[in-house]
């Protein structure tokens, strides 16, 4: 390639914001320009197809015909096919579309949300209740949590009354019996919790001559849990609605990592679309430095195994 080739190159890009260097160049988004082109022109003197890896996508036309005087290269000529093949619109690699998708689901897993049961819960309520729901007990839900405000206590019981409905529409939809269907009941439970924090509010309120209603609030409450208890032993029971057995801790444990795969299959596939855009993760360049990190990783390992 001409040297002004060359220069013209690396003078552009060491202008781009947010050009990637990798992290053993000591250099970033506040390197200066001079040292940023330099680190530029030494890796395209060094290595054009690495050059091209990394930075072949933010190439116009004109730059990438810069190189074909290096095509006789099966590295170089291979990557100009692959940049040309892109700008035109065609179909990147089902392998590294997957890679790409496995990288960013690891990074995923890393931060810790994304696929927490809450989460999966949240974005597939009928699968969760299937794996591990159903055998959960539905009133640990609708219960108040320790620390929690009225508020957010009653948000959180809206935020579920949605997710029971998905999945009890979910439920007729596959003509599951009624006397399968969740949250049977449990409206009417919720109601009650509802009427007794109210009462002890107005309580702490001072407000005296409610003492009695409070008392007989609690009272009712106590054998409204009472009959919650007993129907949710009942396998017919309609407050349980599915809650019909326990699973040991390690059986749970199962269950949740069996629903963790199925979830993480879901993201790879592509169908969670409505949660992800896929163009921007199919499309990261960056995402391939996963599986760079990952061979090198495995090949210390093969070579202290070795040693």
């Amino acid at each position: 390639m001409e040297p002004p080739a060359m220069d013209r190159i690396a003078t552009r890009l060491s202008a781009v914001e947010g050009l990637y260097f990798p992290s053993s160049t000591f250099l970033g988004a506040s390197a200066p320009p001079p040292r940023r082109r330099s680190a530029l022109l030494d890796l395209l003197a060094r290595d054009a197809p690495l050059f091209l890896e990394r930075y072949g996508p933010a190439l116009s036309p004109d730059e990438l015909a810069a190189f074909d005087a290096l095509s006789p290269d099966y590295e170089v000529d291979w990557y100009l096919r692959r940049l040309r093949a892109a700008a035109a619109g065609a179909p990147r690699p089902a392998w590294q579309v997957r890679n790409r998708r496995r990288a960013y689901l690891d990074r995923l897993v890393r931060e810790g949300e994304y696929f927490s049961e809450e989460a999966m819960r949240e974005r597939e309520p009928y699968l969760h209740h299937e794996y591990l729901g159903r055998f959960q007990d539905p009133l640990g839900r609708a219960m108040a949590r320790p620390g929690e405000r009225w508020s957010e206590t009653l948000m959180r019981r809206a935020e579920e009354a949605v997710i029971v409905e998905k999945i009890r529409g979910e439920q007729i939809r596959r003509g599951v019996d009624p006397s399968e269907w969740v949250g049977g009941g449990a409206e009417e439970v919720m109601q009650e919790e509802e009427e007794e924090e109210e009462e002890e509010e107005e309580e702490e309120e001072g407000m005296k001559e409610k003492e009695t209603e409070v008392h007989k609030a609690s009272a009712t409450e106590v054998v409204a849990n009472g009959d919650a208890s007993r129907d949710s032993n009942n396998a017919g029971g309609s407050l349980a609605g599915t809650f019909k057995q326990t699973l040991s801790s390690e059986e749970m444990q199962d269950q949740l990592e069996q629903f963790t795969y199925v979830m993480q299959e879901k993201f790879l596939s592509g169908e969670d679309t409505e949660h992800m855009d896929y163009s921007q993760i199919d499309n990261d360049e960056m995402l391939d430095d996963h599986w760079s990190k990952e061979a090198n990783y495995d090949a210390e390992e093969k070579y202290f195994e070795e040693d």
